[in-house]
């Protein structure tokens, strides 16, 4: 009786403290090749990329911030972060945390690894933590060596925002630290879903591209013209939902959404894939995870996670359609254009112009939609009018405008060439094309009402 009694407390008393596994589980993931290989990689990497981008004469106009490249270092670690919210993170989260108990079943050290701990919830708690742990090392290694990649090639310069004002560097300095923070939910949720991959799938490499697949799925439903309810919902909206902080006012709304969906994602995946691990059996050494069938029963969580978001934003937001609206594009505009006006007005030495004389307004159509437009495309066509001090006649551009269905949109200007056509200025940087002539802007999606 007093042997079996007491061999239970020997065992609690063995047990190893979840920071000692930790620690011994970031020792195993740091010792492996490709994991220091990343961790080089996004450290050296994207600065090198950056400050080699700028010195192009040809730059990234597609993406986010690419066409400022030339202006300030601060467009660098943005146009990064967007490369990094299509691609980069979903491959990191997959390589890192698709595979850290996979491993385990391909070397087939589970026994060992339960004689030695003593406790599946401690192990999975410990491996869990050292791939996030990993993680965290690889986005900060990607934004502090963009950052300094571009503050080392261009400078520290005023950034333009996606509606025409000037951020001062100090500003935007904060804005782009608030903006990889933001990132890193939708990226624990990509990692969860990784955790939750990889023990369901064990040896199968499905369970590493988990991650990679559904990155893939949202993004190709963020270019669907889906309602913005449903778009909210979806975790992958906050790798875009940053553009917002870049606007004055800032669009925080839909950001704080995104970031709320993706850490109710990250939490679902996590709990599913911790009730499915300590569940497992331990004993059998052909055992290799629920499989398939466990992951299908894994999806219907998040499908009622899904249609229960959606429900909520739909509920308490403004939410209705694309969001995309005639009334916003225009608005959105307008107030891009008298902000770039100015801007412009400064670097061919005119007399000073503010935004409030020059009353810019724009009228928008969308094919032969004239009232009541709305919906991503490329067949906005826009006149902006405004006014100058003095002067009778009204001024009047025109602009082709492409909107994205997540709100962003590219003006191209269509003449009068002296205002939006193509040519040089100078700048504090050196000659910059005008600009005026092309330029990116947001609409935001949750507004209902203008700006003030």
């Amino acid at each position: 009786m007093t042997t079996t009694v007491a061999a239970p407390h020997a065992s609690a008393a063995h047990r190893v403290p979840v920071a000692r596994a930790y620690r011994f589980e970031l020792v195993k993931l740091v010792s492996q090749w490709r994991i220091r290989l990343l961790v080089l990689a996004c450290w050296l990497v994207p600065g090198a990329f950056v400050a080699l981008v700028a010195q192009q004469s040809t730059l990234p106009t597609d993406t986010l911030f690419g066409r400022w490249m030339h202006a300030t270092g601060w467009a660098g670690p943005l146009v990064t972060l967007g490369f990094s919210g299509s691609w980069a993170l979903p491959l990191l989260t997959s390589v890192v945390a698709g595979d850290v108990f996979a491993c385990e079943d391909r070397l087939g050290t589970w026994r060992h690894l339960i004689v030695a701990v003593r406790s599946p919830r401690r192990i999975f708690a410990a491996k869990a933590l050292a791939g996030l742990s990993v993680i965290l090392v690889l986005v900060v290694g990607l934004a502090c060596s963009s950052t300094v990649g571009g503050l080392a090639a261009v400078g520290n310069h005023p950034l333009v925002g996606l509606d025409g004002h000037a951020v001062a560097p100090s500003d935007a300095a904060w804005k782009v630290v608030l903006a990889w923070v933001c990132v890193l939910a939708p990226t624990l949720a990509l990692a969860a879903i990784g955790l939750l991959g990889s023990v369901t799938l064990g040896r199968s490499p499905m369970g590493l591209l988990l991650p990679v697949l559904v990155a893939l799925a949202m993004q190709l439903a963020q270019i669907l013209p889906l309602p913005v309810a449903v778009r909210l919902a979806l975790p992958g909206y906050a790798f875009i939902a940053w553009n917002g902080l870049f606007t004055s006012p800032a669009q925080g709304s839909p950001l704080l959404i995104g970031v709320v969906v993706s850490l109710l994602w990250a939490v679902t995946a996590g709990a599913l894939a911790y009730l499915l691990f300590v569940r497992r059996d331990f004993t059998n050494p052909a055992h290799d995870g629920p499989g398939r069938r466990g992951l299908t029963i894994a999806v219907l969580p998040f499908a009622g996670l899904l249609a229960g978001t959606v429900a909520v934003v739909a509920a308490a937001t403004t939410a209705g359609g694309s969001g995309i609206e005639q009334e916003k594009v225009q608005r959105s505009l307008a107030t891009e254009f008298a902000h770039l006006y100015r801007t412009q007005t400064e670097q061919l030495n005119r007399p000073a112009v503010t935004e409030a004389q020059l009353k810019a307004t724009a009228a928008c159509t969308k094919g032969n939609v004239r009232t009541g437009a709305h919906g991503p495309g490329n067949d906005w066509r826009c006149v902006v009018s405004w006014h100058l001090p003095g002067v009778e006649a009204t001024g009047q551009a025109v602009y082709q405008l492409d909107v994205g269905a997540d709100g962003r949109f590219v003006a191209d200007g269509d003449g009068p060439k002296e205002v939006n056509g193509y040519f040089l200025v100078r700048t504090a940087t050196g000659d910059a094309p005008n600009p005026l002539w092309q330029f990116d802007g947001n609409v935001e999606l949750l507004s209902a009402t203008p700006k003030g």
